[in-house]
């Protein structure tokens, strides 16, 4: 049975990611800041308790992180799915791109956002990397976002959000290539779409349901060769 380990697990596309690994029949490990607010992971598990276990991971604890890996040490696990993500203090969701207009920039916010979209999928792959070697399918993914893309990037504004993932997107690259070479791990960053969750809105192109599904046929159709490229959920290639 192989394994994933998903983060941001509690809603929007983290539960969902669970929820279809599980009905899949893979062993999920999911974790989520608060585990007892998780009501709707609590009962994905309580469902299948072989196969979803829960753990409480804030991801900007970096001493958690490493405290979770070492639990874990000697366990396999196929897809690291680095999920969790912030729009933010103020969500796209509600205000649209004046979450990030130019001049009201909130420089502490954008330290909390780069620390939980950036530095945490980097501590988390630092961490657990022998974890995914010693796996089947040795892959690491980060869900990442198109406005990350500098060639896509034609309206403005999201500088923090932004800013952000286009970092990630950069760290990405440059793990996979690394990481091909040292482990043999296949890692990609991976654009969702814009999904109806508590984060993207109601206004949104698709639901979660369209986006997890699109995701986990390209991280199933990953290979070495495939390794430091952005994708889209769709499986087309998107420009950085």
């Amino acid at each position: 049975m192989p394994t994933v380990l998903v983060t941001g697990a509690n809603r929007g596309l983290g539960l969902e990611l669970v929820r279809q690994y599980r009905d899949d029949g893979w062993h999920v490990i999911a974790c989520a800041r608060k585990p007892a607010a998780a009501t709707e992971l609590q009962k994905l598990a309580a469902a299948q308790t072989e196969r979803v276990e829960i753990y409480a991971l804030d991801v900007t604890d970096f001493a958690a992180v490493d405290g979770l890996a070492a639990a874990l040490r000697g366990r396999a696990i196929d897809v690291l799915l680095n999920n969790a993500g912030t729009m933010g203090a103020q969500s796209f969701a509600t205000v649209g791109l004046e979450a990030g207009k130019f001049g009201a920039a909130d420089f502490t916010d954008w330290a909390q956002t780069f620390r939980i979209n950036t530095l945490a999928p980097m501590k988390m792959a630092e961490a657990f990397v022998e974890h995914v070697a010693r796996s089947d399918q040795k892959k690491i993914v980060a869900v990442s976002s198109i406005v990350g893309s500098i060639a896509k990037n034609n309206v403005g504004g999201l500088y923090a959000y932004r800013a952000s993932k286009a970092a990630l997107n950069a760290i990405m690259h440059s793990m996979g290539i690394d990481l091909a070479r040292s482990h043999g791990i296949c890692a990609v960053p991976l654009h969702p779409g814009w999904a109806r969750t508590d984060m993207g809105g109601e206004r949104a192109d698709i639901d979660a349901v369209a986006s997890v599904t699109g995701m986990r046929k390209v991280i199933a159709a990953l290979a070495l060769e495939k390794a430091g490229r952005f994708y889209m959920y769709d499986g087309s290639e998107l420009p950085w």
